[in-house]
This record gives C-alpha cells, structure tokens and sequence, in this order.
C-alpha cells in the first residue's frame, strides 16, 4: 500500500489543522491506519488509530479531545483532525497502513507495513 500523507504546516498555538492520508490503488477501509508523529531528537510515537472494522478510534492521552480521526471511503482517505495545538505537538507526522489481516485499533510500530512519507507540523508559541 503506498501511502501519501499531507497537510502539515506552520501554525501557532491553538490554530487547527487537518492531515490527510490517502493511498493509491487499494480502498483504505480495508486498512487499520494509525498516526505517528516524531519531534526532534525523539522516538516516534502514536498519535491515533482508526480500526478497519468498525471505524472505532484511539487517542493517546497527550491529543485526546483536541484530535480526532476519520475516514472518508469513498475518497480512501483518512484525516487527523488538530484542534487546539500546543507547540509541543510540532513534529513530523506520518500515516501507517496495517496489513489486512490486522485486527482492531493500535499504534505499536511493528504492527505497521506500510508508512507515508510524513508531513512536517509546527506550532509556534
């Protein structure tokens, strides 16, 4: 599955963005998809999943209520929707497909097989 994230951008603090994952030749419904996101000089980290089963969804703790994440099928596309973002939130952020046979919503790394090329936010304070 390739992937294409976008949307990423300069923004200051409290200001709202919307990346946008898309993916060529394959239905994304069919995916578990998640967000990452990795700030300079640290690990990468999940951000949100989307399950391909039910649609449910999980925030880590650090977004939750201020991110949100959904899908758009007829478009194969999912999007994080940023609301109230803090500059601790900068850093690149990338969009990851599980394979099908994946179950439910998670954000462990390994678990991933395909990955966008990321798209770089920032907050500024």
């Amino acid at each position: 599955v390739q992937l294409q994230a976008s949307g990423g951008g300069l923004v200051q603090a409290g200001g709202s963005l919307r990346l946008s994952c898309s993916a060529s030749g394959v239905t994304l419904d069919y995916y578990t998809v998640a967000w990452f996101r990795q700030a300079p000089g640290k690990e990468r980290e999940g951000v949100s999943c989307i399950s391909r089963y039910d649609g449910s969804s999980w925030s880590a703790d650090y977004v939750k209520g201020r991110f949100t994440m959904s899908r758009d099928n007829a478009k194969s596309t999912v999007y994080l929707q940023m609301n109230n973002l803090k500059p601790e939130d900068t850093g690149v952020y990338y969009c990851a497909a599980a394979p099908p046979s994946a179950y439910g919503c998670f954000v462990e790394r390994s678990g991933f097989s395909s990955w966008g090329q990321g798209t770089l936010v920032t907050v500024s304070s």
